[in-house]
C-alpha cells in the first residue's frame, strides 16, 4: 500500500516495501483505518520544507508541536515538552501493533557528549567537579567517614585496653582459700597481711619458712569515717583450735585460713576480702612506679636490713624501700616503727599508682600490674576490681578524713610465759574500738599510735 504523502514530512521519501508511520499530533499517536481504528484524522497544515541536518556534536532538537514528530535542525528552538512528559493513548481495538504502556513520563533526552541545549542537572559533566573526576561532596563524604571510623576505632580502643588488661591481670593473680564462713558484718572489710616470705630469693638471710610481719585491718564501713588499723604481729590474742598465741602465728599454724579466722575472733568483723603481700617483691614494685617518697625523722645504718638513711623525706627506689619496709633493730620503736613505715610505703605506692597521667602509659600499667600481682596472693572471690577499691579505700585511710593508728594496748612487754615478750591489747577498751572501726564511728585522725598503758 502506498503511503499518503501528506503523511510524511517534506523531501522524506521512503524506501520501498517499508509502511510509514502512524500520524501523530501533539505527542498522542492516532490510529487510522489501516489499523482498524476509526476514521483517518486531517491533513496537518503544510509546513515549510527542510532537511534534517546533522551536526558532528550536540544535541538534535525534536520538535512535537504538531504532525508526526520532525527533525528540527540546530539552528531551530529548543524543543517544548509537556510538564508531565510524553503520554501515549491507549491503543484502540484491533491494533495489532506492540500494546503501549500505561502513561509513560519521559525524561528530556541527553544529548550525546555531554554537552549542548536541553542538558539539565546531572546530565554529562557535573558543575564543581574535583580533580580526578570527585565532587567535592562525595569527596567530604569520604573523609567524614574515614573521620568516623577512626573516631570509632578509638573508642573501641579505649573500651578494650583496660578490658583486656583487667582479663590478663585476673589471670595473673594468686588466688588461695582464705575466707571463713563467718557472718556478714557492716560494711567491707578487708585484710591485709604483710608476708616476710623468703621464697622470691629477694631477701637472702638465711630465714626459711614466712610469717606476717604485718597485719592490717581496712574497713570501709557504711557510712563514716574509712580506718586502717594496723594489728601488731606480736599481740597476744586467742587462736581458734591453737590457745593462746601470738598472732602471727596463727598464720605459721594454719595459713590465711586460720588468720582471717583469729583477726574475726579478735575484732568481731567478717573478712569480706584477703590480700597477701609479699614484701620480699616489693622491690619491683616501687621501680614499676618510678620510685616512691618516703620521710623518716632519724639517721639510720642497719646492718640486717642494708638501710642507710639521712634524717629527712627522700625519692627512693625499690631497693631502699625494701629496706626502709623491713628495718626494725635500729628503730627505737621496733616493730611498731617498722609497721607504721610498712603502711607508708604501700600508701606511696597505691599514691603514684593512682596518678590519672598512668592511663596514657599502656606499658607502665602491664609493667604495674605484672609487679604487682607478682607480690599478691589473694581469697578465691577477689579480683582486680576488688583489689583497685582496695587501694582507693587504703588512699581514703591515709586522706584527711581517714583514721590510720593500731587498736588500745595495755601493756607492750607483755610476758604471760611460753612465747617471750608480747603486746597485750587492752581488754576493757578493744571490743569497743573495734565495734566503732566497724561502724565508722572513729574521728578522722591518728588513733593509739604512742598509746602505752
Amino acid at each position: 500500500m502506498t503511503p499518503d504523502p501528506r503523511s510524511l514530512p517534506p523531501s522524506f521519501t521512503p524506501q520501498s516495501g517499508r509502511e510509514s508511520r502512524p500520524e501523530q499530533a501533539d505527542g498522542v499517536i492516532k490510529v487510522g483505518p489501516d489499523g482498524g481504528g476509526g476514521a483517518t484524522p486531517p491533513p496537518p497544515p503544510a509546513r515549510p520544507a527542510s532537511r534534517v541536518t546533522r551536526q558532528s556534536s550536540g544535541p538534535v532538537p525534536v520538535d512535537r508541536s504538531g504532525g508526526r514528530a520532525r527533525a528540527r535542525t540546530a539552528s531551530g528552538p529548543p524543543p517544548t515538552i509537556p510538564p508531565g512528559g510524553v503520554t501515549r493513548a491507549p491503543r484502540a481495538a484491533g491494533d495489532e501493533r506492540r500494546p503501549t504502556t500505561s502513561p509513560t513520563t519521559r525524561a528530556p533526552s541527553r544529548p550525546p557528549g555531554g554537552g549542548g541545549a536541553g542538558r539539565g542537572p546531572g546530565d554529562g559533566a557535573r558543575s564543581g567537579t574535583a580533580p580526578g573526576g570527585t565532587t567535592p561532596g562525595r569527596l567530604h563524604l569520604r573523609k567524614g567517614r574515614i573521620a568516623a571510623i577512626v573516631a570509632g576505632l578509638v573508642v573501641v580502643a579505649m573500651i578494650a585496653w583496660p578490658v583486656g588488661v583487667v582479663a590478663w591481670a585476673n589471670g595473673k593473680l594468686d588466688h588461695v582459700d582464705a575466707l571463713s564462713d563467718a557472718a556478714d558484718t557492716p560494711g567491707t572489710t578487708y585484710l591485709i597481711a604483710g608476708s616476710d616470705s623468703r621464697a622470691d630469693g629477694v631477701v637472702k638471710d638465711g630465714t626459711s619458712g614466712a610469717r606476717t610481719d604485718t597485719i592490717m585491718v581496712l574497713q570501709v564501713p557504711d557510712s563514716g569515717t574509712t580506718s586502717l588499723i594496723s594489728i601488731p604481729r606480736d599481740s597476744y590474742v586467742k587462736i581458734p583450735g591453737h590457745g593462746s598465741n601470738k598472732i602471727n602465728a596463727a598464720y605459721a599454724y594454719g595459713g590465711a585460713p586460720l588468720l582471717v579466722k583469729t583477726v574475726e575472733k579478735l575484732t568481731g568483723m567478717h573478712v569480706d576480702h584477703y590480700a597477701e603481700v609479699g614484701f620480699g617483691g616489693v622491690e619491683g614494685l616501687v621501680d614499676a612506679v618510678g620510685g616512691v617518697h618516703l620521710c623518716l625523722d632519724y639517721d639510720v645504718d642497719d646492718k640486717k636490713s642494708e638501710l642507710k638513711w639521712k634524717a629527712g623525706c627522700h625519692d627512693v627506689g625499690g631497693k631502699t624501700a625494701l629496706a626502709f619496709s623491713r628495718m626494725r633493730y635500729s628503730d627505737p620503736t621496733s616493730d611498731f616503727g617498722r609497721t607504721e613505715r610498712q603502711r607508708q610505703l604501700v600508701d606511696a605506692i597505691s599514691q603514684k599508682a593512682a596518678k590519672p597521667s598512668l592511663l596514657f602509659k599502656p606499658a607502665t600499667q602491664v609493667k604495674l600490674i605484672d609487679a604487682g600481682t607478682g607480690v599478691l596472693e589473694v581469697d578465691k572471690g577477689t579480683n582486680i576490681v576488688d583489689l583497685a577499691k582496695l587501694a582507693m579505700a587504703f588512699k581514703s585511710a591515709n586522706g584527711k578524713d581517714g583514721v590510720t593508728g593500731l587498736p588500745p594496748i595495755s601493756d607492750r612487754d607483755y610476758r604471760p610465759g611460753g612465747v617471750g615478750s608480747s603486746v597485750r591489747l587492752d581488754p576493757d577498751k578493744a571490743p569497743k574500738f573495734f565495734a566503732n572501726v566497724m561502724n565508722g564511728k572513729l574521728k578522722a585522725g591518728t588513733v593509739n599510735s604512742d598509746s602505752k598503758s
